[in-house]
């Protein structure tokens, strides 16, 4: 039986800190790019890590507001604790604190932590204090995630307590992955790949353990599909199911539920649409559009640009022949 030979296990070239390059040689021609690219897209999206996803000053009741005898205002605030890199060993939010008084330069190092989170880099950078009556008493909660996940993505998920300022949250614990395929003789052969990895990470986790993590979630869903032929001899046939025509029946409540102003559109449009009284995603496929081009402030363009959006979250506009009681 002829097989596609294995590659050499990764190699580590050199290691600073938080960064590593690794090269993984003798790879079967055409391997190094489906490879390299595989593993860079989940080393930056697919990797489990923390990060503090809001925040609670004392005294503050929004993010537009300033605090006495601090320098940086509560904007600044929030872009300084979004730096602060954590590690959680727990599934379940945890609540950090941070309390200092005095004229004094504060920093991460400041914050206490529960037992199951570690701040990995204590001389981040956090505010000044400018008096000696100068008062700053932060509760922040930290979470486990992938990726990234916006403040609108959270609030549509979550409702928001007053007092509270939610935080975009970069989970990744990969920063920067760069990666290079050059070819290399194995044997006769002079086509073969050497696929060269450079991976930072933010410290939480080392670009060894990245890497090893990203291979695994690969392998993962490839196994997966191993068991496509056993699934299939061993399946019963069944009658077609019936296709659902149109998107509504496979959209989820929560993409119905999305107000007009969050969506993706541009801000004439949305002002229009308000104007026109569709306020919610639900609304606006109730719509076709021979009737959208009706409204006021409503044109080609800004249909095709309802028509993209729209298909951003699988959905479309209602057909000319298609009745709005076919729509939930």
């Amino acid at each position: 039986m002829l097989t596609i030979t294995l590659p050499v296990k990764p190699k580590l070239v050199s290691r600073d800190g938080s960064r590593g390059v690794f090269e993984i040689e003798a790879l079967y021609p055409g391997y190094g790019q489906t490879l390299g690219n595989s593993l860079r897209r989940v080393l930056l999206s697919s990797l489990p890590g923390a990060a503090i996803t809001s925040m609670k000053i004392k005294g503050v009741e929004h993010e537009f507001s300033t605090i006495p005898h601090v320098h940086e205002n509560v904007v600044d605030l929030m872009l300084n604790v979004k730096q602060v890199r954590v590690a959680s060993h727990t599934d379940e939010p945890q609540v950090l604190t941070l309390s200092v008084r005095g004229e004094k330069r504060v920093t991460a190092s400041m914050i206490k932590a529960p037992s199951q989170v570690t701040v990995v880099n204590p001389d981040c950078y956090i505010a000044t204090l400018t008096d000696k009556k100068a008062e700053l008493e932060i509760e922040m909660v930290v979470e486990r995630g992938l990726g990234y996940q916006s403040v609108g993505d959270r609030r549509r998920k979550e409702r928001v307590p007053i007092g509270v300022i939610a935080l975009d949250a970069l989970y990744s614990p990969v920063r920067r992955v760069n990666y290079s395929v050059e070819d290399m003789r194995v044997g006769e052969m002079t086509n073969y790949n050497k696929l060269r990895f450079e991976i930072e990470t933010d410290g939480t986790v080392t670009p060894s353990e990245a890497l090893v993590q990203a291979a695994r979630v690969l392998a993962a869903q490839f196994t997966v599909l191993t068991e496509v032929e056993e699934e299939i001899s061993a399946a019963e046939p069944t009658e077609a199911e019936p296709v659902v025509e149109t998107a509504l029946a496979e959209a989820s409540e929560d993409i119905l539920k999305v107000k007009i102003e969050d969506a993706k559109l541009p801000t004439r449009l949305i002002k229009a649409l308000a104007k026109a009284g569709i306020k919610t995603i639900a609304g606006l496929i109730q719509k076709n559009e021979e009737q959208l081009l009706e409204f006021e402030g409503l044109g080609e363009k800004a249909v095709k640009d309802i028509r993209k959006m729209l298909g951003q979250y699988g959905l479309t506009l209602r057909k000319p022949h298609e009745t709005p009681e076919a729509r939930p």
